[in-house]
């Protein structure tokens, strides 16, 4: 099933939102699969969703879950123009905090071993408030305004809790959701690591939080995401320093230290690397 990997841009944009319009992109959406939670809106017309070994019909107005590792697809239903919104994002990057409730991925895991519902009706997605929280979500990634990705995870994290609700009220044992971790899972390693992002945090580290060696973990880690642990904290460190860059008045100094570099000059040399200019540049670029 490799062949049909997608490799994901969240390395460098956590949260995917935007509309696809199937008159300007490649289309039909050919059999795929992430690692990824990828939630879809239809805005206009039909389309065909193939999702693993089912097929059914989205019509405009409703919602559709597609599963982490799940192979789907998409095709027109009809001669009809083609339209939806897309949310694409890490689960376990999102987490719960109140004590009954056990962590969104656990949940979709649940979920999709029992075969909950995946699509909703339009009638059930405007009571969600998917038109807005998916308007909601694009703009903000689109305007990048001070709080944005606060914003953005309001927004999926009320669109999160109308699913599971549903899906609760459907019969699914939020009880259930509770998984023995075997000490392989690394699904969570992106909330581990964003926790510890301002400290001088190693892969060994990292590794043995997750009850595994540093090679195992390496290889695993690689297989999900598509580059090396390091890498992916470099990516993150700069997507924070470009925050604070944007959004704070804070001096280079402040800013290496608050994302985890060692020193002003490690940021600006792995700044320049990624993003092929100095700090100070995209600060006077972007505040144009």
């Amino acid at each position: 099933m490799h062949y049909l990997f997608e490799q994901s841009d969240i390395l460098n944009n956590p949260v995917e939102c935007l509309v696809f319009d199937a008159a300007k992109e490649i289309f039909p959406v050919k059999p795929h699969w992430h690692y990824f939670a990828e939630i879809i809106f239809m805005l206009e017309g039909c389309a065909q969703m193939r999702l693993d070994e089912s097929t059914f019909i989205a019509e405009k107005g409703s919602l559709v879950i597609f599963h982490p590792k799940s192979v789907h697809a998409i095709y027109a239903a009809d001669g009809a123009p083609l339209r939806y919104a897309v949310m694409k994002f890490d689960i376990g990057g999102f987490t719960m905090t109140s004590a009954y409730a056990p962590p969104f991925k656990n949940i979709f895991r649940r979920a999709q071993l029992d075969g909950a519902q995946v699509y909703f009706s339009p009638d059930i997605a405007e009571k969600m408030g998917c038109p807005v929280l998916f308007e909601s979500c694009i703009k903000e990634l689109e305007t990048y305004r001070y709080g944005f990705d606060l914003m953005i995870k309001a927004d999926i994290y009320r669109l999160l809790m109308s699913i599971v609700r549903c899906w609760r009220e459907g019969g699914l044992s939020i009880e259930a959701c509770v998984f023995e971790e075997d000490g392989t899972d690394i699904d969570g390693a992106t909330e581990y690591i964003d926790s510890l992002m301002n400290e001088n945090i190693k892969v060994a580290e990292i590794a043995g939080h997750f009850n595994m060696s540093y090679s195992c973990f390496a290889k695993k880690f690689r297989g999900l995401y598509g580059m090396t642990c390091k890498e992916y904290i470099e990516h993150m460190r700069i997507y924070k320093a470009e925050e604070l860059l944007l959004f704070t008045d804070h001096d280079l100094n402040f800013i290496s230290q608050e994302t985890g570099f060692s020193d002003c000059s490690h940021l600006i040399k792995s700044f320049r690397k990624l993003r092929g200019m100095t700090p100070k540049q995209f600060r006077k670029a972007k505040k144009k």
